[in-house]
């Protein structure tokens, strides 16, 4: 091989190494805004479910909304921004109240129920709402406490 092929061979080889360089650079720069696009998407939807944990546990403590219903919201919510604050003993009550009650019908199941069977359940739901009341707006309002002290509560 002379000389002048060689030296064809090694720009065509710097082309394609520096368009694959080009190339990755590229795709790493994507990989880069799809992170930091799904980083704001998670602060965001963590925003949302503390603004909403708000707005539940607020028309909890002023019993705007049936006990069963805000301990089942709460708990989601919680379990939403941070699954380990269900554990906490102040927030405990209201994945009590969930257990005791997750065999309750909603949406269109109850609505499927005989009146008689839709009577049952509210007795037992009603039931367990005298039982956990205080407990669960015990809890609606340490949420509120605990959100009162901000971000910095989070950890």
């Amino acid at each position: 091989m002379n000389s002048t092929g060689a030296l064809i061979l090694l720009a065509v080889a710097i082309a394609v190494i520096v368009g694959l360089c080009f190339y990755a650079w590229t795709l790493r720069n994507e990989v880069n805004r799809r992170e930091a696009y799904r980083r704001d998407e998670d602060a965001r939807a963590q925003q949302n479910s503390l603004e909403n944990l708000d707005y539940v546990a607020s028309a909890l403590v002023q019993e705007q909304v049936d006990i069963t219903e805000g301990a089942w919201r709460c708990k989601v919510l919680l379990e939403i921004i941070d699954p380990s604050l269900t554990e906490r003993s102040q927030f405990q009550a209201f994945a009590e109240h969930y257990n005791r009650t997750r065999h309750l019908k909603t949406h269109s199941a109850r609505q499927q129920l005989t009146p008689r069977e839709r009577m049952q359940e509210d007795k037992d739901r009603l039931m367990v709402e005298n039982d956990m009341r205080e407990a669960v707006l015990e809890a609606a309002r340490e949420v509120l406490k605990w959100r009162a002290k901000g971000s910095s509560a989070l950890h």
